[in-house]
């Protein structure tokens, strides 16, 4: 083992330790393209999967998980959106299959769901944009943290990865694992943040054009051609239904999302849906744009979701050659540090 490996191995420890895996690396849950065989092939890599639940019912969920226990013996996780109307019975599937980690993403975690999940054995991760609900989400009894900024592909917050990082890792990484994530697309990045305290990373994009990502021939061949300042994030038009941003390849799908916003919003002010059922529109809009790019190829008027680091996607890899990639460009970098 190289001087940079040893201390890449050592930095990684804590977070590898928390997974159950050999490196501390996620692939970040990717609605369509974090299913059954990028999962498996993940976890078989020596990284850790996520199942991105997005939409899916309790069912389908149970079928997922079955099936990604067919293709790997190693830990994997699974992604929930706070906001799904049947959060209760997704974390009970999860239980049910001994899921040993369980991410809550897209708002803080609702009552009894941090609860649900440890009283069935997982741990449980949330996502904190801010230093507040960082601290917050701790004393709320969350095992660990993902700290994403908004170079990240998909749902984004309005703070960028490196200023999140130096504001939150100083203040609670020795309390939980805290993973980074947004915009890595080299390992030299990833020795950086660990420096700083953290105890691992996410990528998401890194991984979406994968051998094994089922993601059809079409939206790998965008990735491919864009650049980072092609991947752009969404407007909101409506002060009133706030949307959480998403990052994405621009494309004529980003401009019917403008028009699915006004249609939204104008059901709002009419009285036709509350709060809570127009944020839910919005999710089931992204789930539709998204399949409709991801599976049957239409990267025109489908979501092309996408972090800044797409510029380093540029051929069709395994997943196993990409982490260890990462891993050695992270290691190299420790080792120049240290001379």
């Amino acid at each position: 083992m190289t001087l940079g490996q040893e201390r890449l191995a050592r930095r990684m420890a804590r977070g590898a330790d928390f997974l159950g895996s050999p490196t501390a690396i996620i692939c970040g849950a990717m609605s369509w393209v974090s299913e059954r065989h990028l999962v498996a092939a993940v976890s078989n890599a020596g990284g850790f999967g996520l199942i991105a639940c997005g939409a899916m019912s309790p069912e389908l969920l149970d079928a997922e998980i079955t099936a990604t226990k067919a293709r790997t013996d190693k830990p994997f996780g699974v992604n929930l959106i706070t906001m799904h109307p049947q959060l209760t019975d997704l974390i009970a599937v999860c239980t049910r299959h001994s899921v040993t980690h369980v991410v809550l993403a897209g708002g803080l975690p609702p009552a009894g769901a941090l609860d649900a999940i440890k009283a069935g054995g997982a741990k449980a991760i949330c996502f904190a944009p801010a230093l507040s609900l960082a601290k917050k989400l701790i004393r709320s009894g969350v095992d660990a943290l993902v700290v994403e900024g908004m170079e990240a592909g998909g749902h984004i917050g309005p703070v960028a990865t490196s200023v999140l990082a130096q504001e939150i890792l100083p203040e609670v990484a020795d309390q939980v694992p805290v993973f980074v994530a947004g915009g890595i697309g080299r390992g030299d990045m990833i020795s950086g943040y660990l420096d700083m305290g953290a105890a691992g990373v996410q990528l998401g994009t890194r991984f979406a054009c994968a051998t094994e990502s089922i993601a059809h021939p079409n939206f790998k061949k965008a990735f491919f051609r864009a650049s980072a300042r092609d991947a752009i994030a969404s407007v909101q038009i409506d002060p009133r239904l706030p949307v959480i941003p998403v990052r994405a390849l621009k494309n004529a799908g980003a401009e019917l999302f403008t028009a699915k916003q006004r249609d939204v919003a104008q059901a709002l002010d009419e009285g036709r849906v509350d709060m809570g059922e127009a944020q839910l529109q919005i999710e089931h809009y992204w789930a539709g744009a998204l399949r409709r790019a991801v599976i049957e190829g239409d990267v025109e008027h489908g979501s092309l979701m996408a972090g800044q680091s797409v510029g380093m996607v540029t051929r069709e890899e395994p997943v196993a050659d990409i982490i260890a990639q990462l891993m050695a460009e992270a290691a190299h970098a420790l080792e120049k540090r240290a001379a």
